[in-house]
C-alpha cells in the first residue's frame, strides 16, 4: 500500500506527465492510448477536466473525463502498472464521479477493452455493461480487440 494519495487537478502543463503515465500504463497491443496531442486538445474543450494522482510527489495515475448536458463520460483512467491493485484507480474513479455530479450529471458513460481488467473495478462501483463494439480497439500489430460500454447512474435523491 501506500503512505497518502494525493488528488489534484490538471491542465495543460501536464501533459508531458499524462504521456509518461500513458506509456507506461497503456500496453500498445491493444491500442488504447492516446497521444499527448489528442489529451491537450480534448482538454481544451469545454466540460472537460483532468485529475492527477500522486503518492509522495510521485505519479500515479490520472482521469481524463467531459460532460454534456447531464451525462459525463470517463475517456481516460490510467494507473501506475507498480500501483495497480493498491487503490489508485478506485480513488480516481470514485473521485472522477464525484466531480461528475458536482457538475450536474446524472449518468457517467465509459468504453473499455473487453479483456481490460479495469471492467472488474467498473463492475464493483456499479456499472452496467450497456453495449459493445467488435474490433473497436487496433493493437500495434494490427490485431483488433472489442470494446464493451458502461453507465452508472448517479441516486441524486
Amino acid at each position: 500500500m501506500f503512505n497518502a494519495l494525493d488528488l489534484r487537478p490538471g491542465g495543460p502543463g501536464d501533459m508531458g506527465l499524462i504521456a509518461a503515465l500513458m506509456a507506461d500504463a497503456f500496453d500498445p497491443a491493444f491500442g488504447e492510448a492516446w497521444t499527448a496531442g489528442q489529451c491537450l486538445g480534448i482538454l481544451s474543450l469545454p466540460g472537460v477536466w483532468l485529475t492527477l494522482a500522486s503518492i509522495d510527489g510521485v505519479p500515479a495515475g490520472f482521469s481524463l473525463a467531459r460532460i454534456t448536458l447531464d451525462e459525463a463520460e470517463l475517456l481516460l483512467l490510467a494507473t501506475a502498472p507498480q500501483l495497480r491493485r493498491c487503490g489508485v484507480g478506485g480513488r480516481l474513479l470514485r473521485a472522477t464521479m464525484r466531480d461528475a455530479q458536482t457538475r450536474g450529471a446524472s449518468k457517467i458513460h465509459l468504453e473499455v477493452r473487453a479483456t481490460n481488467p479495469a471492467v472488474n473495478l467498473y463492475l464493483r462501483e456499479g456499472f452496467i455493461k450497456v453495449g459493445e463494439r467488435r474490433d473497436y480497439y487496433r493493437g500495434h500489430d494490427g490485431r483488433s480487440h472489442d470494446a464493451h460500454s458502461f453507465l452508472r447512474s448517479f441516486d441524486n435523491n
